[in-house]
Order: C-alpha cells, then structure tokens, then sequence
C-alpha cells in the first residue's frame, strides 16, 4: 500500500513539474507576427493603413490598431468589433485595410504621430496567451502642395507633344500634366538648365486615339497623397490621319512569321503551314505588338532626369516617307479584311542596308530584337524623351553606350514586320509614340521648347 501511494506521489510531483515546465514555455511562445504595410512614413488628409498579423492558423484572441498623437489615442481597429480577411495565399494570416487621415480621423493636426498594432494569439490550449507589439513613427501631413503653370501658350496637335514649365513647393512632391488618364512626370527645372529650385519641366503628349478635347492640367502630389492640380491653359488641333490599305500574300507570310517566331522566345504560335502561318501573323500584329508597346513603355520608365540634347532632331538623310505616323492600316488577304492596327512612326526608305544615325545626342537603353520592330535601338534623350529605331539589319550600340547625334546605330534591313529594306522611326514620351515631325522642326522646338526655357530663367 505504501508503495502505491509513494508512486501515486511521485507521479503527482512529476506531473506538476512536466505542467510547470510547460506552462513556463507556453510564456515563452512568440506572439503573432505583425507586418506593417502602410502608410510608410506619411499621412494626410486621406490614406489607407494596410497591416497583415500572421499566427498558425490565423486564431487570434484580440488585435488592435490605435493612432497616437499629442497624448490622445483614436482607435483604427478592433478584432472584438471588426472582422480583418484571411490572405487566400496564406490561411495564418490576417489582412486589415482601414481608412487613415484627417477626414476620418478629424482630431489630427500636422505634426508627429505614431501607429501601434497589438497582437494576442491563445497558445497551451487556450490557458494562456503570446502577444506583439509593432509600432510605426509617422508625420501628419495636411497642407496641400502647391502647383501652378509658369509657361505660356500651350499649342498642341493630336498625335503631338508639348512643353510645359511648372512652379511646385514643397520640394518633395511629385508632379506633372495630366491628358485625360495619362500622367506624364515633370523633373527637376536643373535638368534643363533652370536654376530656381521650384521650377519643374514637363514634356506631355494629346495621344493620337484621345479626343480632341480631353481635359489637361497640372499636379502635385505630396508623399501623404495630398493632391493639388490645376487647369493648362492650351489650344488643341484636330489633324486628319491617312487611312491605308495594306495587302499581304504568302510570300510575306513564309518570311517574316517563322523569323520573328523563332527571335522571341515567349510567343507560342504554329508555323508548319501555311494557315497557321496566316494565324500566327495576326497574334503577331496583335497581341505581340501590344506586348512589344508594354515593353517600350517599361523602357522608357528609366529615362534620365536631364537634358541630353540641345538642338533639333534629324530625319535620317535621303530617305523617302513611305509610311507616317498614325496611319490607320486595313490588312488584306486575298482581297479579304483580316485585321486593323495603327502605324506609330515613320517608314524611311532609301538604299538597302544605309547607314541608321542617331536623330540626336543620347543614351542607348535598348538594343535587341523586339518582335513586330526586328532588330530594334532606342535611344533616351532625356525628361522622358525617347527615339526608336526598328527593322535593322545590323546593330552596332549596345545598352549603356553614349551616341551623339549623327552616329552610326546599324543598317537598314527588313527584321521584324517590314514589307521591304526600310528605317521605322518613332519619336516617344514616356514611351507613347508621337510625331516626329515636330522634334525634326528647329523652329517647333525653339517656340515649343527653348523660349519657354529662356522666359522661365528669367
């Protein structure tokens, strides 16, 4: 009997001290994991915080977010009271997106701030609890920036680009003209020469396909998201583009598909016979063209914050326009409708395999084969300024390398979607194709461009 109650005791001991040790390092669980996404270091006038709390199986007993400024607590979150979402990519974890700033939360004032989330998560089977703690220091930002257009007499064509000189304040905003939905980026006045530290230069385009009266203006926008803008004054004209008819046959079909489908590697089409070369032709003028404009227009987003140039630019030298800008094509096969696209450029022809010179001073920032342009070069000019140079039989730049005006790029050739041995040239803003004809006109540049410089220097 003694020996049953001494093993009954020992027993007991031992599991009060296996439970004490486990209660001793359920304390010691790491409370929930707590990420916060945004804001990052601003808040204004509106805003959203977007934080994520992960814990095994996303069983949290409380979270809560709060707000702190000046002493005062406003609270942004409450697990008890509200409902977060389990992140589909990830079951441990719950997402949160609230609303932050002045409108929603009217007791901020500019200033210091401070987001704290706090976390608790049930761990040793509900008998005790592991929490966090994350905070993030924030400033409270609620007066607008200021935006205002410094330059005058704003012409611009349908199709065309224009110049525009901006005062901004503070500093630290972005800013730059809207056309309708598209934003074009202002940059920093030194980089065209402009000493004042709250000028900015914006170089913005009416995009062939916008209608002629699409709204323009100005705005500047602070890293808390307060947005101010303002109307451009500007005159807009209309301008008529060449409808085409362009017939293709089998000869050109056996050319070019099987060439530009073996030079890009991610486009999946048949090219065995002669239908399904005719297929491939009309996924390669469509769905590979808009991949090779995405691809332009990522291109461009690394353009230099300066001036790289300081005159106009030149067509290439004894070349016939076969092709311009904006040209609606209607393709035929024998004599049947089988697609429509838009020419974004100049087709310039003169001998086979000329010398292709570089329309300006520059930066080439890409040199490859690019699908519908073949062998292709694009050279930044800076402030979002870009010339593009497609169906070339030889490239002699590469990426990184400085050109000068007048220097030899490669040769003419037929790569690509080229009917014949031809230059397609392409002026870009931003990577949007524009008419070249302006940037080829000294005295379109000198009033669109230079005088606007000089009247702002002063």
């Amino acid at each position: 009997m003694r020996f049953i109650v001494r093993a009954f005791l020992f027993l007991l001991v031992i599991g009060t001290v296996g439970l004490g040790v486990a209660w001793w390092l359920a304390g010691r669980e790491p409370g929930p994991a707590i990420s916060i996404q945004l804001p990052e270091k601003f808040v204004g006038q509106s805003g959203s915080l977007e934080f994520s709390v992960e814990a095994p199986g996303a069983l949290l007993q409380s979270v809560d977010a709060v707000l702190e400024q000046n002493g005062q607590s406003t609270p942004l979150f409450s697990l008890t009271t509200e409902a977060g979402e389990i992140d589909p990519a990830a079951p441990d974890r719950l997402r949160v997106v609230r609303p932050i700033g002045r409108k929603t939360q009217p007791a901020l004032v500019s200033g210091a701030a401070r987001v704290t989330i706090r976390a608790v998560r049930p761990v040793f089977y509900g008998l005790r609890t592991a929490e966090s703690t994350v905070t993030r220091d924030l400033q409270v930002r609620l007066e607008p920036p200021r935006v205002s257009v410094v330059s005058l007499h704003h012409f611009i064509n349908l199709g065309g680009a224009e110049f525009a000189v901006l005062r901004v304040s503070p500093d630290d905003v972005q800013s730059g003209i809207r056309v309708g939905g598209a934003t074009y980026p202002a940059y920093h006045g030194s980089g065209a020469g402009l000493s004042d530290p709250t000028l900015r230069v914006v170089f913005f385009a009416l995009h062939h396909d916008q209608p002629i009266d699409t709204p323009i203006s100005a705005f500047a926008r602070d890293p808390a998201g307060n947005e101010t803008t303002t109307l451009l004054e500007h005159r807009p004209f209309a301008k008529a583009f060449v409808q085409s008819r362009i017939p293709i046959d089998q000869r050109f079909l056996d050319r070019i598909v099987p060439a530009i489908a073996s030079n890009t590697p991610d486009l999946t089409v048949d090219t065995t016979t002669p239908e399904a070369r005719l297929k491939a032709f009309l996924t390669i003028n469509g769905e590979l063209r808009r991949k090779n404009a995405e691809t332009i227009i990522n291109v461009a987003s690394g353009t230099k914050p300066e001036m790289l140039w300081s005159e106009a630019f030149a067509q290439l030298g004894n070349t016939q326009v076969e092709s311009r800008f904006a040209d609606r094509r209607t393709y035929f096969f024998g004599n049947k409708e089988i697609d429509r696209q838009v020419h974004l450029g100049f087709d310039l022809a003169s001998v086979q395999q000329a010398p292709v010179l570089a329309a300006n001073n520059g930066l080439v920032v890409f040199a490859e084969f690019l699908g519908i342009y073949g062998n292709c070069v694009i050279i930044d000019h800076g402030l979002g300024v870009q010339s593009l140079y497609a169906h070339l039989s030889a490239l002699n730049v590469k990426p990184g390398d400085q050109v000068r005006k007048s220097q030899e790029l490669g040769r003419t050739g037929i790569t690509g979607l080229a009917g014949g041995d031809h230059l397609h040239f392409s002026m870009l803003l931003q990577g949007v194709p524009v008419n070249s004809v302006e940037w080829w006109d000294p005295h379109w540049l000198e009033d669109r461009v230079f005088r606007k410089l000089r009247e702002a220097g002063r």
